[in-house]
């Protein structure tokens, strides 16, 4: 079993500092799909499935850097056994899923708060910035699930590899 979890630094922005930043748990998969009512609305095959979660701080300048750290995230097996292969590389495919729950706060009570995740008013945009972005990063369509639904997501993690990171690593 193989999980890899990258820590962040705290870093300024605009002369203040931050804590919290756009997040994504990225799934090496050998397939996933998600499905809104009993209706499969996004499945992918060999790839990744990544769980985005936005918060109050992001900026398309979060979007841009993520997605460009997601598709060239080495973390698929070359010929010698070795993690040294993007999704690129493997012309694998992306699902993403709209996960504001990423922000939760637990550390007072047992009641996750998310004040610090981002209103739909401003999530969304980012969301399908996001979706956009990489598409354009791995030249081919993201499969998706939709914001803000019911969602029953389902997988087959690949190792298990499971990496979270945020845009706060950005240096």
């Amino acid at each position: 079993m193989e999980s890899i979890i990258l820590r962040s630094v705290i870093k300024r922005r605009n002369g203040n500092f931050i804590t919290n930043i756009m997040k994504a748990v990225i799934q090496r998969v050998k397939e996933a799909s998600v499905v809104i009512d009993g209706k499969t609305v996004g499945a992918v095959k060999q790839g990744l499935l990544v769980l985005l979660g936005i918060e109050q701080a992001d900026t398309e300048a979060d979007v841009q850097w993520l997605s460009k750290k997601i598709v060239q995230m080495r973390i698929f097996s070359d010929e010698a056994g070795l993690m040294n292969l993007s999704v690129s590389d493997i012309k694998g495919e992306i699902l993403m899923v709209s996960q504001f729950t990423l922000h939760a706060a637990t550390r007072k009570g047992n009641r996750p708060s998310f004040i610090k995740a981002a209103r739909p008013e401003q999530a969304i945009p980012l969301y399908e910035k996001m979706i956009r972005q990489l598409g354009v990063d791995l030249d081919k369509p993201i499969a998706t699930g939709q914001f803000g639904a019911d969602m029953q997501v389902s997988l087959i993690n690949d190792g298990p590899v499971t990496i979270i990171i945020d845009s706060k690593e950005e240096s």
